[in-house]
């Protein structure tokens, strides 16, 4: 393995993150939450973390959404 330049330039070794990418990556998460039923309304409000966690288990999300629907 070397040791070089290359090796100790952190960008080119692990790549920065950017906010854009970050942005487009929650557009598309809460986009995916509001198809699974869940209004555009309430997925608007929710913190990123919370939606990453819904979107984990889809199913539970789906029949949580029917049990809340069949009990009004």
């Amino acid at each position: 393995m070397g040791t070089g330049r290359t090796l100790r330039k952190k960008p080119i070794t692990r790549p920065k993150k950017s906010e854009g990418k970050r942005r487009r990556r929650q557009k598309a998460q809460k986009a995916r939450l509001s198809k699974l039923g869940v209004a555009a309304a309430v997925v608007a409000k929710m913190q990123p973390l919370v939606v990453r966690t819904m979107l984990q288990r889809p199913a539970k999300v789906v029949a949580a959404l029917q049990a809340a629907k069949a009990k009004k």
